[in-house]
């Protein structure tokens, strides 16, 4: 069985560190470098759930898209819920790593797990990795529908094929507008807008969209949004994530056994 090093040195070849955001938290939180990994869990959430979740399956490693401290902290005291994550990861031996805006650029990345769940061909990214010579990495995927639907129609394909919240799939535009070509992007997307409208697309789906970023970009041109749950959209990763350790583990002779949480641990709970 490998070493959590020698785990750690794989992910990092997946999500290179230095391709993350400046203001971004990614590696490993907690875990003892010489210790054997047998079992790893993916999950997009390092909440309390979670952790205890891993410690059920008996995991070694957890393996994370959020960062458990973004900003930063003071104290892992067992008073606060952070601290009761930690405490129960290191009281149990399992390792917390997290893959957050490096594996959202990466080929494949976040967004080509979405892409995929969707059922859609992909044509590129969104916001191209400028030191990506193979024109492959970057925020978002520019992607077209393998034949053309209505946003409703296209509304209930990501209803149907993306994991179910409480917030289901808002739409804003025409219904029965026709949708061909269309980018998505895990996770927080109303930031992109202008590389949405430059991509010339005629939908964009993504998660936490705002009112008034929306209103203007609706108020700008007739571009279809749709809106989905922030967990939704990157749930995805955990899969394609735990494939790409599988390969991996084969290729060494590692014997890995990866896991997906499927603990829904979007915050949102009840839709009136």
């Amino acid at each position: 069985m490998p070493a959590l090093n020698d785990v750690l040195a794989a992910l990092d070849a997946l999500w290179p560190p230095e391709r993350a955001e400046q203001w971004d938290a990614v590696g490993t939180v907690c875990g003892d470098p010489e210790a054997e990994v047998t079992r790893v869990l993916f999950a997009v959430d390092p909440v309390q759930q979670v952790a205890d979740e891993a410690v059920r399956l008996g995991a070694d490693l957890l393996i994370t898209h959020h960062p458990l401290y973004l900003r930063g902290t003071t104290t892992v005291a067992a008073t606060t819920f952070k601290g009761r994550v930690v405490h129960t990861l290191i009281k149990n031996d399992i390792a917390l790593h997290v893959a957050h805006t490096n594996a959202d650029t990466a080929d494949p990345g976040v967004s080509d797990a979405l892409a995929g769940a969707l059922d859609l061909r992909i044509v590129g990214p969104l916001v191209p990795d400028a030191t990506d010579l193979e024109g492959r990495r970057g925020l978002g995927r520019i992607c077209e529908l393998d034949h053309p639907e209505t946003l409703r129609e296209f509304a209930g394909r990501a209803a149907a094929r993306l994991p179910a919240t409480a917030q289901g799939i808002r739409a804003a535009g025409d219904p029965d507008r026709t949708v061909r070509r269309v980018a998505v992007s895990g996770g927080s997307g109303d930031s992109l807008f202008d590389a949405v409208r430059a991509a010339g697309v005629d939908a964009f789906l993504t998660a936490d969209l705002r009112h008034h970023p929306s209103s203007e970009a609706r108020e700008h041109s007739d571009l279809a949004l749709l809106d989905a749950a922030h967990w939704a959209t990157e749930w995805p990763w955990t899969e394609q994530a735990a494939a790409q350790l599988d390969e991996i583990s084969d290729r060494h002779g590692w014997g890995l056994r990866t896991h997906v949480s499927r603990i829904v641990t979007d915050p949102w709970t009840a839709h009136a």
